[in-house]
């Protein structure tokens, strides 16, 4: 983990700040890591106490994946012919943002911050930001290599599988979208830090950004992406629901809260936001 060992070796420079303050900013951060590997141990323990509707949404979750993907060749050729009309402003941010380096630095980033200037808020972002990235991107990379789905720059149709295997096939490690899950993380992650929807919608709108400039590159289906960004809302909820018990600062106590769940009904499919 890099980030770790990033904020590791600013720890150990801090004491020129003085003793009293190292011992509680160390006492901070440990208790900050712990959270980290707390929050991420929760997530994947999570299927172990669904109910009823967790396990709907599962099914939701998993049909949409599968009714989606019977289009993903369509929507990649009706794509084309767009492509050229995107600036490379946006190609060039929704392809580095999402990667592990950068959402690290991003993150890491947060969590320094708020550890620095003692604002416990701050501090729980980055833990949530952090653990949320950590969790989703150990799943999707295990999740590659078993399912080694052929990415659409490969030349092969979205049905094709090479699965089942210990190293990383490139080129047969579409789904889920890591770039599309560590940046929809972020975002929905952050957008907590305020009330306003139109706020939110606009952080959201900015996380999605990646997940839409790798369908366009080729990198993934859309399909994969879908999947990776509903996938991302579940992971930043389960270890922000866990992040209640351990800060006294919360995003979830006030009457106005974000609700999302998946719909399914006559010619409708999709996430319904309620606000």
């Amino acid at each position: 983990m890099r980030i770790l060992k990033y904020l590791f070796v600013l720890m150990m420079a801090y004491p020129m700040f003085g003793q009293e303050k190292e011992t509680n900013l160390w006492n901070d951060f440990t208790y900050d890591i712990g959270n980290i590997f707390g929050g991420v141990g929760y997530a994947y323990s999570r299927p172990f106490h669904w109910q009823g509707n967790d396990w709907a949404n599962l099914g939701y979750l998993t049909g949409g994946t599968l009714l989606l993907a019977t289009v993903d060749d369509e929507v990649n050729h009706w794509k084309n012919g767009f492509r050229e009309d995107i600036p490379n402003l946006v190609i060039d941010y929704g392809n580095e943002y999402g990667s592990p380096e950068n959402n690290y630095m991003l993150t890491g980033g947060v969590y320094l911050a708020g550890l620095f200037t003692k604002n416990e808020k701050l501090r729980r972002t980055g833990v949530l930001l952090i653990s949320s990235a950590t969790a989703g991107g150990f799943l999707q990379q295990v999740s590659k290599r078993i399912i080694g789905r052929a990415r659409p720059k490969s030349g092969e149709s979205s049905d094709t599988f090479d699965p089942f295997h210990l190293n990383r096939v490139y080129n047969y490690d579409s789904f889920p979208s890591g770039h599309a899950m560590l940046a929809f993380s972020n975002a929905y992650a952050i957008a907590k830090q305020f009330r306003s929807p139109w706020v939110k919608a606009g952080i959201y709108t900015v996380g999605l950004i990646p997940g839409f400039v790798r369908v366009v590159d080729d990198f993934h289906w859309f399909s994969d992406v879908a999947f990776s960004t509903v996938l991302s809302i579940f992971i930043v909820e389960s270890i922000d629901r866990y992040l209640d018990s351990k800060y006294d600062e919360k995003y979830n106590n006030n009457t106005k809260q974000v609700s999302w769940n998946l719909s399914f009904g006559p010619n409708t499919m999709g996430v319904s936001l309620r606000f």
